[in-house]
């Protein structure tokens, strides 16, 4: 697995370790703070209450509890690590769109906790979230697997939650198609939540990578939930939304895609459904309709370069008629026959055209001229 980046400074690695446990995530007040004094002189004066109130209020709960030498530990017995800010593989882009001074609901991360072999700089800079349902239908399941598989076979990382339903659904179709996916827990690193899926974290952190803001040990809980989900919406260009409810998890995900300025789709599902009916808010208030990976990737990848190829279209033969062929081809009768003038009148053109259009229709095989008498040529004949 990954090991620490040697440039980063011990002191201020122990510094961030100290400041991920301190406060609840996004913890904007810190945030400012450590932006303001940096990491290494915040987490001392934090350690003495030498704080502006305001820090005070979300550090004082937590900061005699110094675990930096036990979380370091517990995270690389798992085989993760603590990725700062100030190491190389920070994902910049990704979060440069946070609110420089963060808010209740969104803010970037003082410190990410991270599991697995990639570079999380580098999977991010071509990343799209699929997130949606827990109870998700068979076709939300489906459309989930098949689009993270697309998706991942085109090179893009997968990013979700590691939750039951369109979650697991899109890791497993991005694992499928030998393509990389990112989890991000709304727990502890060392933890696997949901415990039924513990052997697919273990999978996805083999060959991609599972994230956590929260230190080692952490529980998970209802507002971390909601809280993680602004990490999954950041993390990558664009959110596909697959199922979801009026209200649910997915539609916070959505919100905080928006906020961050990321490009938000949504896949459509029966009408009678309530498990699309979210998706189909979503639609209506501007949300990207897609159907297909490729429809995902010109979404959100290069300009002129990430082009969806239009599906396969049903053809018919007269297709390929001009208005005047398709006009005689229409007057011709299946199971009668008609003179050229009687076909001139029913198809309201001069005879002179319209025996130019049955001779041409008899080279197409779709006229028949059978004792003084044009009909139309059947496809049994």
């Amino acid at each position: 697995m990954s090991a620490p980046t040697p440039s980063v400074d011990p002191e201020l690695l122990r510094a961030r370790a100290y400041l991920s446990r301190v406060a609840e995530p996004p913890a904007a007040a810190l945030a400012a703070f450590v932006d303001h004094v940096g990491p290494v002189e915040a987490a001392e004066r934090i350690r003495r209450g030498a704080v502006p109130d305001v820090v005070r209020s979300a550090t004082g709960a937590r900061r005699t509890v110094d675990r930096v030498d036990a979380d370091l530990e517990a995270a690389a017995a798992t085989g993760a690590r603590l990725l700062v800010p100030e190491d190389a593989d920070w994902p910049r882009w990704a979060f440069a769109a946070y609110p420089a001074a963060g808010t209740r609901e969104l803010g970037a991360p003082l410190a990410l906790w991270v599991r697995g072999p990639l570079r999380l700089g580098e999977v991010a800079e071509r990343a799209v979230a699929i997130v949606g349902a827990r109870a998700a239908t068979g076709y939300g399941v489906h459309i989930a697997s098949d689009m993270a598989g697309g998706l991942a076979a085109a090179g893009a990382t997968v990013v979700s939650g590691a939750a039951f339903g369109i979650d697991a659904a899109a890791h497993r179709g991005s694992l499928a198609s030998d393509g990389p996916t990112l989890a991000v827990l709304a727990c502890g690193i060392d933890r696997a939540y949901p415990a039924a899926h513990s052997e697919l974290l273990d999978r996805i952190a083999a060959t991609g990578l599972v994230v956590s803001e929260y230190p080692p040990g952490a529980v998970p809980a209802r507002h971390r939930f909601l809280v993680r989900n602004r990490l999954i919406a950041g993390i990558g260009a664009g959110t596909v939304v697959v199922e979801a409810g009026l209200r649910s998890g997915a539609q916070r995900t959505a919100a905080d895609a928006r906020a961050l300025g990321r490009i938000l789709m949504a896949v459509p599902g029966p009408v009678t459904s309530g498990t699309s009916a979210g998706c189909h808010e979503l639609v209506r208030n501007g949300a990207l309709l897609v159907t297909r990976p490729e429809e995902v990737l010109e979404a959100v990848g290069r300009l002129g370069v990430d082009l969806a190829v239009e599906p396969g279209r049903p053809t018919r033969p007269t297709d390929r008629l001009d208005p005047d062929q398709a006009a005689v081809h229409d007057a011709l009768p299946s199971r009668a026959a008609r003179d050229a003038r009687w076909l001139a009148m029913e198809a309201g053109l001069p005879l002179e055209t319209v025996r130019t259009g049955l001779l041409d229709l008899e080279r197409l095989g779709m006229a028949e001229y059978r004792d003084g008498l044009w009909q139309r040529s059947l496809p049994s004949r």
